[in-house]
């Protein structure tokens, strides 16, 4: 026989967990923990150290945590951030915004690639499964991932640099085009 539907007000939906450090033993199985990480000062100050840029002036990564099949995890997030990095031309400060999604899978029974020459997975989201799972940590890898490796300052224009002896004309890119010449000798025997 069925069971009737409950009736009255439905349970409040979990808070989603602000700490840092997520023992993955301690959550719950059934369901999914929402996640909404901010870092304090310290940790934004700490975080531009660690990937080597001059600040981190905003941070937030978002999602959830889903547990997968009898020990497995895979985390679904978005992380927001603003970050100053130096213009490579200028060394100007540069504002750089990122809004990344962040995806990993954490497997319990993770093996460890054995020859010296391993090929990569497919899938580089797959992690080994940790006891903690660091917020900072997984946030400082998905920022330094998602900013522009080459940041430029407004108006910045292209810098041509030759570097040549003396005397001798440096090589241009059609120098460096093995082909070129071929594709010229057959246009010539083509005609």
């Amino acid at each position: 026989m069925p069971r009737p539907a409950p009736t009255g007000p439905r349970p409040a939906a979990a808070k989603p967990s602000a700490r840092r450090r997520l023992r993955l033993a301690e959550l719950p199985r059934r369901s999914e923990t929402a996640i909404d990480w901010e870092p304090t000062p310290e940790e934004r100050v700490e975080m531009a150290r660690r990937i080597d840029v001059p600040s981190v002036r905003k941070l937030r990564l978002q999602g959830t945590l889903h547990p997968r099949g009898k020990g497995d995890w895979h985390l679904a997030a978005t992380l927001g951030a603003t970050a100053m990095q130096e213009c490579v031309v200028t060394l100007e400060p540069v504002t750089s915004r990122v809004d990344a999604p962040v995806a990993r899978t954490y497997l319990a029974d993770w093996h460890e690639p054995e020859e010296a020459e391993a090929e990569m997975p497919e899938d580089d989201s797959l992690e080994p499964l940790p006891d903690t799972l660091d917020l900072f940590e997984l946030a400082a890898e998905a920022l330094a991932l998602a900013l522009p490796d080459y940041p430029r300052a407004p108006g910045t224009e292209e810098v041509e640099l030759s570097v040549t002896e003396p005397g001798k004309t440096p090589l241009s890119d059609d120098d460096v085009k093995p082909f070129a010449g071929l594709r010229e000798l057959k246009d010539r025997m083509g005609e």
